[in-house]
């Protein structure tokens, strides 16, 4: 039997596979917490790729993944089948309509005496489920098209089943860095082992999925309403958002404590249906005592960056106009991008499109991955154009320098540039805050700090003395330690 470790650490499309902020929130975690063993579980799309972006430290005893949406064939029936079906209908349905835990833990007893046999061919293609398909679709969305319904309800479905279906790690504290289905992994934990169960919330969830639908071209409705400015009838969006606020409500109900990064987050997570006594913030801290002591090297050019992957949520596109409008004012404008660019290579050439149409080739600079250690000291200034963050660790990072940062109004970024209300004394701004997709404004703040020395002295000033009273990392560590150890004693005595 496996070895039980002291955290189960569930991950949703991050660590180890993929770079980015909540990835490198992870691997600091792990590596503070020496004394703890891990269990890592990841979850995936298909064919992700596994390649290590990260040196696991040696305390992850075991890691594992899970494939969302990919099931094994199973049986093709079973008897009862009819009850069955009709058993799993309720909750399903219920979940899908912005239900919680109850209706997860309906699906889970239904599962449970047919876990270890069960697939694809019953709960996807058996004559069972396609017409509890039709059912569930006359009941959520009977004006929508049936065909877009069809591929939906197997996408939701499928991730569902494949979550339910997975070998569950044995440890003594479950904790999830996400709703959504690393959520639901973390409620199926806590039903199934009645163990402690926490989340670290670093962006919402729910919000980020609503972001996603308003952008997908794939999703539509194929309903005609005319002018009408409520048709009264649920859309297929609506499927898809209902279904995660689902999966989040049920996360929040099974949760010990539900953690996030700053206030903000809260207001959104009570919205979701999460107790209030139960949440708490911790923020983000990055290695002061490391960062503050990059030398800096300020280069000939002007130099600004945006770090970060090349994906529409980071919004590059308004990054690279800013630089258009920025050069009119400080012509020798270096700008660069500092972050992979093979996440998303269609968004990506067009940026590059973008860049030869604004004739920026001289200007702007897209690196790829780097070490970030050797760019920080050459940047002037960070800028975050991103559509969506929680609390962004290249903001702390580049403080700690005394880096001052423009970026839009999202997440902690207002605390984080402008300093929170309880901020005493309060150290003044440490650049900008702008609207999003604005590169009008965000090239007004760059041509401030690159063009008024004092302005930029007192923004650099304030960063530095932020990050090192209050997102110092040595605090944040010492804040997760007390919590897992007060959450494995119980676990440990039982």
């Amino acid at each position: 039997m496996a070895r039980r470790a002291d955290v189960c650490l569930i991950l949703e499309g991050t660590y180890p596979y993929v770079t980015g902020g909540v990835s490198s929130w992870t691997h600091d975690l792990l590596l503070a917490q020496k004394d703890l063993t891990f269990h890592l579980v990841t979850l995936l799309p298909k064919n992700a790729n596994l390649t290590l972006r990260y040196q696991v430290p040696s305390n992850v005893v075991a890691t594992s993944s899970v494939c969302i949406q990919e099931l094994p064939a199973g049986r093709s029936s079973i008897p009862r089948s009819r009850e069955f079906f009709s058993a799993l209908e309720g909750p399903l349905l219920g979940l899908q309509t912005g239900g919680g835990l109850d209706d997860l833990r309906g699906i889970i007893e239904v599962l449970k005496p047919v876990r270890q046999s069960a697939g694809s061919q019953l709960l996807l293609n058996s004559r069972q489920a396609w017409q509890m398909l039709l059912r569930m679709y006359a009941s959520a969305v009977p004006r929508s098209s049936f065909l877009d319904f069809f591929w939906s309800w197997r996408s939701l479905v499928g991730g569902l089943y494949s979550v339910l279906l997975a070998d569950l790690p044995d440890a003594s504290v479950y904790h999830a860095v996400c709703t959504g289905y690393a959520g639901l992994l973390l409620a199926r934990a806590r039903l199934e082992t009645g163990r402690p169960a926490l989340i670290t919330e670093h962006g919402i969830y729910t919000n980020e999925r609503r972001i996603e639908m308003a952008m997908a071209d794939w999703l539509h409705d194929g309903m005609d309403d005319g002018l009408r400015i409520d048709s009264g009838h649920r859309a297929l969006t609506d499927v898809w958002v209902d279904t995660f606020v689902g999966y989040s409500r049920a996360c929040y109900e099974a949760a010990t404590e539900i953690i996030t990064l700053y206030e903000g987050n809260q207001q959104f997570q009570l919205q979701d249906g999460a107790d209030k006594a139960k949440l708490r913030i911790i923020p983000n801290g990055v290695d002061y005592e490391r960062y503050s002591v990059v030398p800096r090297v300020r280069s000939a050019r002007p130099t600004i960056a945006l770090i970060g992957r090349v994906v529409p949520i980071k919004d590059v596109k308004t990054f690279i106009r800013a630089c258009a409008i920025v050069r009119c004012s400080v012509p020798d404008l270096q700008a660069l991008v500092l972050g992979p660019t093979d996440e998303d290579r269609a968004y990506h050439d067009e940026c590059m499109d973008l860049v030869r149409h604004m004739r920026l080739e001289d200007t702007v600079t897209f690196t790829g991955r780097v070490k970030l250690d050797e760019y920080l000291g050459r940047i002037d200034v960070l800028v975050l154009t991103s559509i969506s963050e929680a609390q962004p660790l290249v903001v702390l990072e580049a403080g700690a320098l005394g880096i001052p940062s423009v970026t839009t109004d999202v997440g902690s970024c207002r605390d984080l540039i402008l300093g929170p209300s309880a901020e005493n004394p309060p150290l003044g701004p440490a650049g900008d805050v702008t609207p999003l997709c604005n590169p009008t404004a965000t090239a007004h703040a760059l041509v401030r700090l690159l063009t008024d020395p004092d302005w930029y002295a007192r923004c650099g000033s304030a960063i530095k003395n932020r990050v090192r009273v209050s997102y110092n990392k040595i605090g944040v560590d010492r804040t997760y330690h007390e919590l897992y150890e007060r959450h494995l004693a119980p676990a440990e005595a039982a």
